[in-house]
């Protein structure tokens, strides 16, 4: 039986929105995806059957990336399974209900960062491990999805969230200078108003409708829009792009 020469890519948070749909154009540009996701284990089998019917090769991971030890446990799997990752979508966020600063707990604060930050580093630092060359690896890219709510600060009503993305593009960019002679691209998007369930989580699940119209282009984002940048990013139309974030946010 030949060797299966596709490429890795692992999406995480990839059971909905942006995740998904990368995950779904990954899968339709021949790559085989891993699929983290932590809690809808029925939207993360459908995303599976989904990639099925475009005939390219899936694995399903439950794994919270705060955890270290998910996060080591599920790249372990992936090398068990496939061989070294190529590529990394760190998609995977959360953000609690709208609140000024006057309503944020230490508690609330902590798990924003756990996911937003210290689990994308992580999962930034096992990839790195497989990737660099001095390891072996071949390079690889990988891109950090962001949130426009980095450069707003989002106020009254994600400064936590907000908070945490800034801290995402900063990895990005210093990440992109230590790995760049490993042959690791380390890239950036920042989406705007996009519509994905995301806005439930925060309490408003019709916000992308209520401020579509002071954005410049006057309407939300599709997930779509937000993976094709993504895909573009990993690929080889992007071979002289690291350190960069790209914004997605309709002119806003």
């Amino acid at each position: 039986m030949p060797v299966n020469s596709s490429p890795i890519a692992l999406v995480t948070g990839a059971s909905r929105g942006i995740g998904r749909a990368t995950a779904l154009l990954l899968a339709k540009r021949g790559y085989r995806i891993c699929i983290n996701y932590c809690q809808d284990h029925s939207a993360a089998r459908s995303l599976v059957s989904e990639i099925e019917t475009l005939g390219a090769e899936s694995l399903l991971v439950c794994a919270n990336i705060a955890d270290e030890s998910a996060v080591c446990e599920m790249f372990d799997l992936l090398d068990q399974r496939w061989g070294r990752i190529d590529a990394l979508v760190n998609n995977a966020g959360i953000l609690h209900t709208q609140s000024t600063i006057e309503g944020l707990t230490a508690e609330r604060i902590n798990l924003i960062l756990q996911t937003n930050v210290t689990g994308t580093f992580l999962c930034c630092r096992e990839a790195v491990k497989r990737m660099a060359k001095r390891h072996g690896g071949s390079g690889g890219a990988i891109v950090n999805v962001s949130s426009a709510a980095a450069r707003s600060g989002s106020p009254f009503e994600y400064l936590d969230y907000a908070a945490s993305k800034g801290a995402m593009d900063t990895l990005t960019k210093g990440l992109s200078i230590e790995v760049a002679a490993e042959g690791i691209r380390v890239n950036g998007v920042r989406p705007g108003f996009i519509y994905t369930d995301m806005h439930a989580d925060g309490g408003e699940p019709d916000r992308v409708d209520r401020i579509k119209s002071s954005l410049p282009m006057q309407r939300g984002g599709r997930p779509e829009e937000i993976a094709a940048a993504i895909v573009w990013l990993l690929s080889e139309e992007a071979s002289y792009s690291t350190g960069s974030v790209l914004d997605l946010a309709g002119g806003k």
